[in-house]
């Protein structure tokens, strides 16, 4: 996750920022578009201060290394963790001290996570588990307001199928795939992996046209309805039909730029379960003509079956996130049917008016195939009569006869 300019204002940054010098300075380091500058103010901020944001600043846009970022970020969650506890004592005497408390708390959240990530990216994948659990635990405790925004739920599902620990993905899902809370191509997918997880080792398309599909194996498949419907962009990554590149800065849900990056860091679990992404691919082409996912998703603007209306805009948005100068940036796919399929119909239709109108007036049809038929081979006797004419009459006999 990298915060915009604005996010850095409204994650790290309050009213009261002027009672404490080095936040003060980083008040205006956040808003400085120079990045020297930047690393410039958050090193006077530490001349001052142990200043948890500095070290933030720090640790994103200095450090070369994970290892040295991680560093950096255990700084700020010594002197974070002394901020927020000072103003949470003194949260309730005024406004100004909520807000500070509530800045604190998020700068707290902000590195906490951070350090998770840096673990994950280190090996130790076990202990971001553990981390990202308690982050969690926080917010089901409603004491961090803005750890939705983190999305560390999401960080906690990926790291735990890294581990292959899937009965805990199905209890995180369990809390955070609820109707209620705002949906991402991780929750939905990741739903969908398990589902289809239960039932795709053993899957065989044409068994199952056959038989028809089991109750676990409909389950499945409608879990990929859904994650579809959601972010219809996602199994043309993951079955390898488009290639990836690497995710963006910034994600758009429901975008081509979530189903980059979704695809980009999940694509290997769902190699690591078997058959899952056949029967994702025979979802989404329609080997199973009862479960084609593709014919199923609304239209742009239409009322979804699951989410809202996929909103147009997103491919404004999308053309901005991601570098078109290599990279096509897919767009809300439009539900266009084979040609054999739109062929044989209209055969079909045709004949089934031709027998009905044949039925209804046979000796007015009769005029109509004579004349069509005449026409049809007036061509062929055109040729025939010209090329008699100018054979010989003996050659032209012994061809008949052959």
């Amino acid at each position: 996750m990298n915060l915009s300019a604005q996010d850095h204002q409204t994650f790290f940054t309050c009213d009261s920022d002027h009672l404490r010098p080095a936040d003060a300075i980083m008040q205006k380091a956040w808003r400085e578009r120079n990045p020297q500058a930047r690393i410039s103010a958050a090193h006077e901020a530490l001349e001052l201060e142990d200043c948890a944001t500095a070290y933030i600043l720090l640790a994103e846009e200095e450090a070369t290394t994970i290892m040295e970022a991680e560093r950096l970020f255990k700084q700020a969650l010594k002197a974070g963790e002394g901020c927020y506890r000072r103003s949470q004592q003194l949260q309730h005497h005024s406004t100004q001290y909520e807000a500070q408390h509530r800045r604190d708390t998020n700068v707290l959240v902000y590195i906490k996570r951070r350090l998770a990530m840096c673990s994950r990216k280190l090996g130790r994948t076990r202990e971001a588990v553990k981390m990202m659990r308690d982050l969690c635990v926080f917010q089901l405790m409603k004491e961090f307001p803005l750890l939705s925004m983190f999305n560390i739920h999401e960080n906690l599902l990926e790291s735990l199928l890294e581990l292959q620990n899937y009965a805990d993905v199905q209890a995180v899902l369990a809390k955070y795939d609820d109707i209620s809370l705002p949906k991402s191509a991780t929750i939905c997918y990741t739903a969908a992996l398990l589902k289809a997880r239960a039932v795709s080792d053993k899957f065989s398309p044409e068994a199952a046209s056959r038989r028809g599909l089991s109750t676990a194996e409909m389950n499945a498949v409608e879990a990929i309805h859904r994650a579809v419907e959601f972010n219809p962009h996602v199994p043309k990554y993951l079955l390898e039909m488009k290639s990836l590149i690497l995710p963006p800065e910034h994600i758009l849900k429901r975008g081509d730029s979530e189903a980059i990056a979704y695809a980009f860091f999940h694509l290997q679990h769902w190699k690591r379960v078997e058959g899952a992404l056949n029967l994702l691919h025979c979802t989404w082409e329609g080997s199973l003509s009862m479960c084609l996912a593709f014919r199923m998703i609304p239209y742009p603007l239409e009322k979804g079956h699951l989410f809202y209306p996929y909103p147009i805009c997103t491919e404004t948005a999308d053309r901005e996130l991601l570098p078109t100068v290599f990279h096509e940036v897919s767009v809300y796919p439009k539900k266009e049917l084979p040609f054999f399929i739109l062929f044989t119909a209209g055969l079909c239709s045709f004949t089934a008016m031709l027998a009905l109108l044949t039925h209804q007036f046979p000796e007015l049809m009769g005029v109509f195939a004579k004349a069509f038929l005449s026409t049809l081979f007036a061509p062929l006797n055109f040729i025939m009569e010209k090329v008699e004419s100018i054979l010989p009459s003996s050659l032209w006999h012994q061809l008949t006869r052959i």
